[in-house]
C-alpha cells in the first residue's frame, strides 16, 4: 500500500470526487481533494484534506467519513460533495481501484433467447470477465418467452402460483444472484446486465455498488427528460414509482467479477403479473399499482418513445460517457451457455432448490 494512490468516485446523483495521496509508514499523507463540486467557504477544502492527513491506511470509510465531518467549518454548505463521497473516494485510492474509462466496454445485444439461455449468458460472460478474457460487457436482453425470473434464494412456492404461470404459458427459471422476482415479456421490459471486473467497485461497499453501477441508466434516464434516482438498496424510482429493480452477484474467480443486471418497467400487465406472482398489496405499493386493473408503464408513459428507442437511446448514452463496441458472444461461451441452460438453469432441480 506504500507509494502514490489516485482515486475517483463519483457521488450518486452528485459531482466528481478525485483524490490523491501518498502512504507512508502505513499512513495517509499529502491529501489533495479535488472535484468538480461546489464548496463553501474556501476554507473547508483544506480542513477536509487535513482531516485525512496522517489517518491509519486501514481506516474504513465510516472512520474518514467521522474525521472530515468533525474538522468542516460551521455552516460548511456541500453541493454535489458529501463526507462520505470524499471517504470513498479515499478507500478506492487506496484499493487502486479502476474507472468507466479504463475499459473497452463491450455491447451485446442478440435476438430472442430462451430464459434459461439468459441465466446461463450471465454466468458464463462474468466469468469471463473474471479470467480476463473478456473485456465488461453490456448485455441487453431479448426475451424469447414470457418468464418469471426469481432470485436464487426466494422460495418458489411463495413468489410463483403455477396455475397462473401455466394459464399464460409462463416459464419460471432462478437466476444466480439475490432479489426478487421479475415478471417479464417480450416488449414490455427492458433488462440489461453488466458483467464487469471486481477492480471496478473497490473500495465500494455492497451498497454503495449498487448506486455506482446504475448511475450511467440514471444519467442515461435523464437524457430522456426522467427525474430517476436511486432507492436504496436496489431500486431506480421516479415520482411516478418505481422503474426498476437490480440485482448483484460476485464471483472471485481469477481477479473476481461483479454480475449487475437490470429489469426495468415498459409497460406491464399488472394484471397478468398478479395471476402469475404471489404479490401482497404492501409489495404492489412500491410498484406504482394500486390496482391489478392497470399497467405498470413508467417508461412508456414517461417518455413516449417506443421500448426500441429507448434501448437506443440509453446505449447512446452510455457509448457518449464511456465509449462502447459491438461485440457478440463467442462459439465457445454460447456452447458452455447452452450447456448450462440445460443443465442447471432448466433443472427442476436448481429451480426448486429453495421450495
Amino acid at each position: 500500500m506504500q507509494g502514490k494512490h489516485h482515486g475517483e468516485y463519483k457521488v450518486p446523483g452528485g459531482k466528481l470526487v478525485v483524490v490523491d495521496l501518498d502512504v507512508t509508514d502505513g499512513a495517509l499523507r499529502d491529501v489533495r481533494v479535488a472535484g468538480d463540486f461546489f464548496l463553501e467557504p474556501d476554507e473547508a477544502l483544506g480542513a477536509i484534506n487535513a482531516a485525512l492527513e496522517g489517518a491509519p491506511a486501514d481506516t474504513d470509510a465510516a472512520g474518514l467519513t467521522a474525521r472530515i465531518e468533525a474538522a468542516l467549518p460551521p455552516g460548511t454548505v456541500m453541493y454535489g460533495l458529501t463526507a462520505e463521497g470524499v471517504a470513498v473516494s479515499v478507500r478506492r485510492a487506496l484499493a487502486q481501484a479502476t474507472d468507466w474509462t479504463d475499459y473497452d466496454w463491450q455491447l451485446i445485444h442478440e435476438p430472442p433467447q430462451s430464459p434459461a439461455l439468459h441465466m446461463a449468458l450471465d454466468q458464463v460472460l462474468t466469468e469471463e470477465v473474471a479470467a480476463g478474457r473478456r473485456a465488461p460487457t453490456l448485455r441487453v436482453w431479448e426475451w424469447g418467452a414470457p418468464a418469471v425470473i426469481i432470485g436464487s434464494f426466494q422460495s418458489l412456492r411463495n413468489e410463483v402460483d403455477p396455475e397462473g404461470a401455466a394459464r399464460h404459458g409462463v416459464t419460471v427459471v432462478r437466476r444466480m444472484s439475490g432479489g426478487g422476482a421479475m415478471f417479464v415479456e417480450a416488449e414490455n421490459t427492458i433488462t440489461y446486465s453488466l458483467s464487469v471486473p471486481a477492480s471496478l467497485v473497490s473500495g465500494l461497499s455492497f451498497a454503495d455498488s449498487y448506486a455506482y453501477l446504475d448511475d450511467w441508466v440514471l444519467n442515461a434516464l435523464g437524457d430522456m427528460g426522467i427525474k430517476a434516482w436511486y432507492q436504496p438498496l436496489n431500486d431506480i424510482t421516479s415520482k411516478e414509482g418505481k422503474i426498476a429493480g437490480a440485482a448483484q452477484k460476485r464471483l472471485a474467480g481469477g481477479n473476481g467479477a461483479v454480475l449487475h443486471h437490470v429489469t426495468m418497467s415498459y409497460d406491464i400487465d399488472a394484471d397478468k403479473m398478479l395471476d402469475v406472482l404471489r404479490i401482497g398489496k404492501e409489495k404492489m405499493s412500491d410498484k406504482g399499482t394500486k390496482s391489478a386493473k392497470k399497467r405498470v408503464d413508467p417508461l412508456r408513459r414517461q417518455t413516449g418513445l417506443p421500448r426500441s428507442e429507448v434501448i437506443d437511446r440509453m446505449l447512446t448514452s452510455f457509448r457518449a460517457r464511456y465509449g462502447l463496441t459491438q461485440g457478440h458472444v463467442t462459439d465457445e461461451e454460447m456452447a458452455r451457455a447452452e450447456e448450462l441452460a440445460l443443465t442447471k438453469y432448466s433443472n427442476e432441480e436448481w429451480t426448486a432448490r429453495v421450495p
